[in-house]
């Protein structure tokens, strides 16, 4: 049985599979095409505008994600269409090349006002005495369902609140009872610091070197990533001391907030040992750390194998007040 992740990406591979099977049938003067004389628009009209969306609807059970992906992979097959089918070849295609303008600028309309009414909903929603996260994820889930897409705009989110309206962020609305930050631990905060200043001094003399060495286009382009990259560094400066890891008694949850990360909330029913920690943390799958800089002072076990590491500013403190709660876990 094929689960409902992969089905999710017949369409994708369908669609690479199209791009590359119609890219070797109008390679010129080839036997797949009768050597450049059968080059017709109409079979990959067929594939790209009729097969291909249908596919979408069959394999994704969320109809409106599947319409929009139908859209934009029908889009991707006119524009490779427009490349490989020949200009003598082309009778509907010169109609659907002119319409895809028409389609981006629908699209940037529509991604414009949707932008704006999760931003109006969004800082609606801080205004009220609810979550924080929850005042932020709520509107775009509401939008875009729950899934990866919302996850990653929910991130984008975080970063653009917390780097432009800080000040609305009410850390003592967030859920639980008991919060700890990691914005003193091993100067996290100040070093962040240092690197934004350091990217803010090197941005006009890269921006400058970029100019003459290479091109004006070059230039504003590599400046332009680095000061988007620098609204990221800002809005995790301003996170690591906006947002706590929170013991919930009333849930019985330990709920993990670092920077910008998406909130991990582990029952303590499910935490097997609690620990301090000294040690620098290797990358692995099975390991998730909640620490910028040094080394992780706390190590969290769950009954499923899994290490979490933070890097907390009170570690006795917190070490104390969580095993209160877990009376049964080891040390």
């Amino acid at each position: 049985m094929i689960s409902k992740l992969e089905k999710q990406h017949i369409p994708l591979l369908l669609l690479l599979t199209m791009a590359v099977s119609w890219s070797l049938f109008y390679i010129p003067n080839h036997t797949l095409n009768d050597f450049g004389r059968a080059k017709s628009e109409w079979w990959l009209l067929i594939d790209g505008l009729l097969f291909l969306p249908l596919v979408c609807f069959l394999c994704i059970d969320d109809k409106k994600q599947a319409a929009i992906k139908a859209l934009i992979y029908a889009c991707l097959m006119v524009f490779l269409g427009s490349y490989l089918i020949p200009d003598g070849n082309k009778v509907l295609w010169h109609y659907l090349e002119s319409g895809r303008f028409v389609v981006i600028a629908l699209f940037i309309v529509f991604e414009v006002i949707t932008m704006l009414t999760v931003i109006f909903a969004i800082k609606a929603s801080l205004n009220q005495s609810i979550d924080p996260d929850d005042a932020i994820i709520q509107p775009i889930e509401k939008l875009l369902g729950h899934g990866k897409l919302a996850e990653l705009m929910a991130f984008e989110a975080r970063a653009w609140v917390y780097a432009l309206f800080p000040s609305r962020v009410d850390s003592s609305r967030f859920q639980g009872d008991v919060h700890f930050y990691g914005n003193l631990k091993d100067g996290t905060q100040s070093n962040l610091l240092g690197f934004i200043v350091v990217i803010l001094f090197g941005l006009p003399l890269e921006h400058v070197l970029l100019h003459f060495i290479w091109s004006p286009f070059a230039a504003n382009v590599v400046t332009g990533l680095a000061v988007f990259s620098l609204v990221f560094f800002v809005a995790e400066y301003r996170a690591i001391s906006k947002r706590p890891v929170s013991i919930d008694r009333s849930q019985r949850q330990l709920i993990i907030r670092y920077g910008l990360f998406a909130p991990l909330v582990l029952s303590f029913d499910g935490i097997d040992a609690v620990s301090r920690h000294s040690k620098e943390v290797a990358k692995r799958n099975a390991n998730k750390r909640y620490n910028l800089f040094g080394a992780p002072n706390i190590k969290i076990t769950d009954r499923q194998g899994r290490k979490f590491y933070l890097g907390l500013n009170n570690a006795s403190e917190f070490l104390d007040k969580l095993k209160k709660q877990l009376p049964n876990c080891p040390d």
